[in-house]
């Protein structure tokens, strides 16, 4: 059954069709809190939090963005309440002068020579270490392979703030590998 055909029978009130909708996307929903917020129990009650409101709001729900996008959205949201933080620190990034984006060697080029599985976990901890709303914008672009257009419907972002969120977050992460390289 098709996302679509769920999502009608989710709003007639089936619960095993949103029951569906759930498995399908708990553990993105899950990994999302988890990742801005850096509190697995935090996660855990944004995640459950997020999946109520979507059944209550379901009925709203226009289907002009994928069912994904819109739980996304209400995670973020979700996260904005927890950190109030969150939301200004994204909104600074609206007010910045927007730096000219391009593409940022990838870090295998930039860390040749380092073991694969070092460089990873490196990487990781650089990551955990980002600004929540870098952190947050990684995440989206990375681990869920989201568009720029996706991440700047679900931030509530206008997606030249997107990018150059994502451009910051990769520089930083590209000079703290360029600092591991210097060491090695």
């Amino acid at each position: 059954m098709d996302e679509a055909d769920l999502i009608k029978r989710a709003r007639s009130g089936d619960t095993d069709a949103f029951e569906v909708l759930v498995i399908e996307n708990q553990d993105f929903v899950y990994n999302l809190a988890l990742r801005t917020l850096g509190n697995a129990v935090e996660a855990e009650d944004v995640a459950q939090d997020a999946f109520v409101r979507a059944w209550l709001a379901l009925p709203k729900f226009r289907q002009q963005a994928k069912f994904r996008t819109w739980l996304y959205r209400i995670v973020v949201n979700l996260c904005y309440n927890r950190f109030p933080h969150l939301r200004r620190e994204l909104v600074i990034l609206v007010d910045e002068d927007i730096a000219d984006i391009s593409d940022v060697a990838k870090e295998s080029d930039i860390v040749f020579g380092i073991e694969r599985s070092e460089r990873r976990a490196f990487l990781h901890r650089q990551i955990d270490d980002l600004p929540d709303h870098y952190r947050m914008l990684v995440s989206l672009r990375y681990q869920d392979e989201l568009s720029y257009n996706e991440i700047a419907t679900i931030t509530n972002l206008p997606i030249g703030t997107v990018k150059t969120g994502l451009f910051r977050a990769k520089d930083r992460l590209r000079k703290a590998i360029l600092e591991l390289e210097e060491i090695f």
